[in-house]
């Protein structure tokens, strides 16, 4: 799974290296890099939030008589008086001192979830958290209309992100081409970059949207559908933490893709919307 692919119409241009082909609208370019610093500072945000209660739960509110929760994260006390980090997970429990919990070094433990390096700010502060998770969440989500609209409007969503039959035919076969490296370089969306971008814009994204409207005390009492829909806040944080990691997983993916199928070539094409392809691939060809 290299960049994403081509969205415009192509006006090609051959040199001595290969064709270089008009691979990004500047809409797709300005939404690209938008959603990457809005999500990098949602991310820590978002982190920093959660340990001023690091616990997710299933349902409408958190357990005291009885037990709901799904994940724990933090500092217990053994009976030695040693401190260390205990991450729970559907009952099961793992000792992740040193990341998770605890972490730090031994002169200067930090006793929280998520360490300082993770979050924003550094330090704990539940306000700043939040006053930075929400501006960036309301950018997020503006971003997410405009690529939305536009994509609907100039054919990119049809063409490039929603897979077609032929595409889901592909997959098993493009699937091991990647396992081995072997990388397309004619400028189009293969099977498995339309199926994980499709799933990420068309299935995380919104999911994201929604279970943070879910968790806003203002937007229950205007829309409490949504909490019904969710099965309760709770459960809306939950999967609101659940897709983070997920998104975090194909962000590293997507970055160690991008550097093994060339990351001068990718960051260009993202950059400038120029990609340079194989001769093969036709002048005038329609990426």
């Amino acid at each position: 799974m290299d960049t994403a692919g081509h969205d415009s119409e192509s006006t090609a241009s051959d040199t001595q290296q290969g064709l270089t082909i008009s691979r990004h609208r500047l809409t797709t370019r300005l939404t690209h890099w938008a959603w990457a610093g809005a999500l990098f500072f949602l991310i820590l945000s978002g982190l920093q939030i959660f340990n001023a209660h690091p616990a997710l739960y299933v349902g409408q509110q958190s357990g005291f008589a009885f037990d709901n929760s799904v994940l724990s994260i933090g500092p217990v006390r053994e009976r030695s008086g040693e401190v260390r980090g205990l991450t729970t997970v559907f009952g099961l429990s793992f000792d992740t001192t040193g990341v998770l919990g605890v972490s730090g070094p031994e002169e200067e433990r930090t006793y929280r979830a998520f360490p300082a390096w993770l979050t924003l700010p550094s330090y704990q502060d539940l306000a700043t958290g939040r006053v930075v998770h929400f501006f960036f969440a309301w950018i997020f989500a503006a971003v997410y209309a405009v690529w939305l609209v536009g994509s609907a409007v100039n054919g990119h969503l049809r063409r490039d992100i929603l897979p077609g039959l032929a595409d889901i035919r592909a997959l098993p076969a493009t699937f091991v081409a990647h396992l081995r490296f072997r990388f397309e370089h004619d400028g189009r969306y293969n099977s498995l970059q339309k199926l994980s971008y499709g799933i990420v814009l068309l299935v995380f994204f919104p999911l994201m949207i929604a279970t943070g409207l879910t968790m806003s005390p203002g937007m229950n009492a205007g829309w409490p559908w949504l909490v019904q829909l969710f099965g309760g806040r709770q459960t809306a944080r939950t999967i609101h933490f659940a897709v983070m990691l997920l998104l975090g997983g194909f962000f590293a993916v997507h970055i160690a893709m991008v550097f093994a199928a060339g990351p001068i070539n990718e960051m260009r094409s993202m950059i400038t919307g120029r990609y340079r392809v194989r001769r093969s691939a036709g002048r005038g060809e329609r990426t």
